[in-house]
């Protein structure tokens, strides 16, 4: 009897490991930045889109770190693909829909904050299946504003590190009548 109890405790832990592990969307209360992603969050200075817009070069120096809901992504002739995104201001509190951490998604508000573009050579995860980057994944986009503009009349920023969630893997404010905190 000890030996079976301690088979499904010992199968347990492993499956909460390989649960949490496997985290890539951030399913927690706060922002968990992955471990490739930590010296970029690190680094990111707190600068407004309305000042990147009005004088982007002053910041061609700084990183920045903006989440925006990508509204076009675009074959680029070098294999890379350009993301038109629609900036969103994270909350730093997720929505969750019960008391349980995996129960949490990545939130952002509904207002969208103005638009901006990068260009982005996409992981292989997320170049195709369900999980891919696509109209209406949000894009954390760490990088340098270029000192341009895009189609739309928002600033260019160069990427130097992406974090992608498919739609579905986050929310926004309007899940609040859905999700409690």
């Amino acid at each position: 009897m000890a030996i079976g109890t301690a088979r499904v405790v010992g199968l347990a832990a492993w499956l909460l490991c390989c649960a949490c592990a496997g985290n890539n969307y951030g399913y927690a209360r706060e922002y968990v930045p992955l471990d490739d992603e930590s010296l970029y969050y690190e680094k990111a200075a707190e600068v407004s889109y309305e000042e990147v817009r009005r004088d982007p070069k002053a910041f061609e120096t700084r990183l920045v770190g903006w989440f925006g809901v990508a509204s076009g992504v675009k074959p680029a002739p070098d294999g890379s693909v350009v993301v038109a995104l629609d900036m969103r201001f994270h909350q730093p509190r997720h929505l969750c829909s019960d008391q349980f951490e995996s129960s949490c998604r990545v939130t952002i508000s509904e207002r969208e904050g103005g638009p901006f573009s990068t260009t982005l050579r996409l992981r292989s995860d997320d170049k195709s299946g369900s999980a891919r980057l696509n109209v209406g994944s949000l894009v954390k986009v760490y990088g340098t504003p270029t000192g341009e503009f895009d189609s739309r009349g928002g600033p260019l920023i160069k990427a130097q590190y992406y974090r992608q969630w498919p739609h579905g893997a986050f929310v926004s404010t309007t899940g609040r009548v859905n999700m409690r905190r």
